[in-house]
């Protein structure tokens, strides 16, 4: 046997080994409940973390203000329903020509009247064809009113490469799925996925940029340009 078999051989008997969770030494026996974040860590983590208003619509109003500060666009609409005109009015300002999503029910009601070429990315695809869609639609995980950030994870971003090579990421939310802060975040993920987490998870917060040269901001360093959150009140 080669070396490179000998580590081959290595790689395929770990995939069939299950990985514990981060942070936990081994998973439980028989029923598998949900794993929320410790109260004391989250307790910790929010002595040193910007406070957040208690009331809802003030938490809207803080991801308002953070999404501006960010340079995203952050936009109420009234209903699910109401997500495909949003999308509509955005594709015909900004003269889009084609668009790339993935399966979701957000996604679905919204593309719906889009009239436009859509690239799913649910199944087998061309990165250069993804690379010269004017945008790539999403859903998220979660809106983050703390810091203006969505999250987002390999369930809901339609692939690690939707929400990175278009210019223009659309995020598409329910309110619901606005928390307060990071702990909340988590706390919600533990939730959902209990131990059958995500393949990846991130944050995105504002449209890519970048300020090295100069401290100068420069948007769509590594990433969109733009990013804009629709958030449907139902």
């Amino acid at each position: 046997m080669t070396e490179q078999e000998k580590i081959l051989s290595r790689v395929r008997e770990a995939l069939r080994v299950p990985s514990p969770l981060p942070g936990a030494h081994a998973a439980p026996t028989g029923s598998q409940p949900e794993l929320p974040l410790p109260r004391s860590a989250a307790a910790h983590a929010r002595q040193w973390l910007p406070a957040v208003p208690p009331t809802f619509d003030e938490q809207v109003a803080l991801f308002q203000t953070q999404s501006d500060e960010l340079k995203s666009a952050f936009r109420k609409v009234p209903s699910v329903d109401d997500l495909a005109t949003a999308l509509g009015d955005l594709a015909q300002k900004q003269a889009w020509k084609r668009v790339a999503a993935h399966s979701g029910d957000l996604t679905f009601r919204a593309l719906q009247n889009i009239g436009l070429p859509v690239l799913m990315t649910d199944a087998g695809y061309d990165v250069n064809e993804l690379e010269a869609c004017d945008a790539g639609i999403t859903e998220c995980d979660a809106l983050i009113a703390q810091t203006g950030s969505v999250l987002l994870t390999s369930r809901t971003a339609g692939g690690r490469a939707l929400s990175v090579l278009p210019p223009h990421h659309v995020v598409l939310a329910r309110a619901t799925q606005l928390v307060p802060d990071l702990p909340a975040a988590f706390e919600l993920l533990a939730k959902v996925h209990a131990w059958n987490y995500p393949s990846f998870i991130s944050l995105i917060t504002g449209p890519s940029r970048t300020g090295d040269i100069e401290r100068i901001l420069v948007l769509g360093a590594h990433g969109p340009k733009q990013l804009t959150i629709l958030m449907a009140a139902d």
